[in-house]
């Protein structure tokens, strides 16, 4: 599901947090689809063993911010191995206030904190996602994310 306007985001959103990886995953039965990638070279991902499967049953953004230190994530062959993954922040995509597509995720080598502003501001970024997502779906024009794209 290559967009050109969902890719804009991803490059957004990893120079505004200062990350060197982006992603917006879609979540299927037993795997990961990355719809967009900044940082990062890869298509899929296992469910098992990807951060995304947390973030879609979360109610707001999922932060994480030492994977080493999170029982969740600790033993994670992508903490303990290749990328190295230390932070985590994932913005959960729910179309229609129940369907949960995947996340807009952020991540980092390092351990980091994330503020509740930056919460909002990925957030609002994720809901400009799903934006694009629900007008492709319905075959309607993509909206301008513009606006979003300046916070």
């Amino acid at each position: 599901m290559p967009n050109v306007i969902i890719d804009r985001v991803t490059v957004f959103a990893r120079i505004h947090f200062g990350v060197p990886i982006c992603l917006v995953n879609l979540i299927e039965a037993d795997q990961a689809l990355v719809a967009s990638k900044q940082g990062l070279d890869a298509s899929r991902l296992d469910r098992r063993i990807a951060f995304c499967s947390y973030t879609i049953l979360q109610p707001s953004v999922l932060v994480v911010p030492d994977a080493r230190a999170d029982e969740r994530f600790k033993d994670n062959p992508v903490v303990t191995g290749e990328p190295c993954i230390r932070f985590y922040a994932g913005a959960p995509l729910v179309y229609d206030g129940e369907v949960r597509l995947g996340p807009l995720c952020l991540l980092d080598t390092k351990p980091r904190s994330f503020s509740r502003g930056e919460q909002a501001e990925l957030q609002m970024l994720a809901d400009q996602v799903i934006g694009v997502i629900v007008s492709r779906m319905l075959g309607l024009p993509e909206p301008d994310i513009s606006a979003a794209l300046s916070i």
